[in-house]
């Protein structure tokens, strides 16, 4: 199974933290964490808080063994540029491009289907059970949808009486805001 973790917009460099996804990419979730604690990159603390997101995606979400993951891709894309500009003499200008990118972890199951906890069968009796409470749930949405039906025309209709006067309904009117 398939597990990802996105980090959009890093204020690093793609070329400088490319560096540190090729030297990660294929490694052991175990393995890259205890590499990422003592590589000397500036990118390597955003790299480590991704990965053991993307480990706690696959643990939570999946129900997968942390012990069996590794690291199948990273993906290094560009992100939007900062333009800012440095004054240069005789009264140039140059531009400056302080780069951006956005990170992307793939995350496979070394043996597929190991260790795998039983989240996916206790999910599968949890939309059993929801469906059988769908088909009681109808029932009962009709009649919320009719005491609600019911309590708007009766608010109505003691909005109408206080407009009764008059003089808030026709001073709403002309003092509002919009123009129609």
């Amino acid at each position: 199974m398939i597990v990802s973790a996105k980090l959009k917009n890093l204020r690093k460099s793609p070329r400088k933290v490319r560096l540190v996804s090729s030297f990660l990419r294929g490694m052991d979730t175990d393995k890259a964490q205890s590499q990422l604690k003592f590589l000397v990159k500036g990118s390597a603390p955003h790299f480590e808080k991704l990965l053991s997101s993307a480990v706690a995606n696959a643990e939570n979400n999946f129900g997968l063994d942390k012990n069996n993951l590794y690291i199948k891709d990273i993906i290094v894309d560009e992100g939007p540029k900062l333009k800012r500009w440095l004054p240069r003499a005789h009264g140039r200008a140059t531009l400056l491009l302080k780069r951006t990118c956005s990170v992307e972890i793939v995350l496979d199951e070394k043996v597929k289907g190991k260790g795998r906890k039983k989240v996916a069968k206790q999910e599968i009796k949890d939309v059993k059970k929801t469906g059988v409470e769908e088909k009681i749930g109808k029932e009962e949405a009709k009649e919320e949808k009719k005491e609600l039906a019911k309590e708007k025309e009766s608010k109505e209709f003691t909005d109408e009486k206080k407009k009764g006067a008059g003089d808030k309904g026709i001073l709403k009117k002309v003092f509002r805001r919009k123009s129609m």
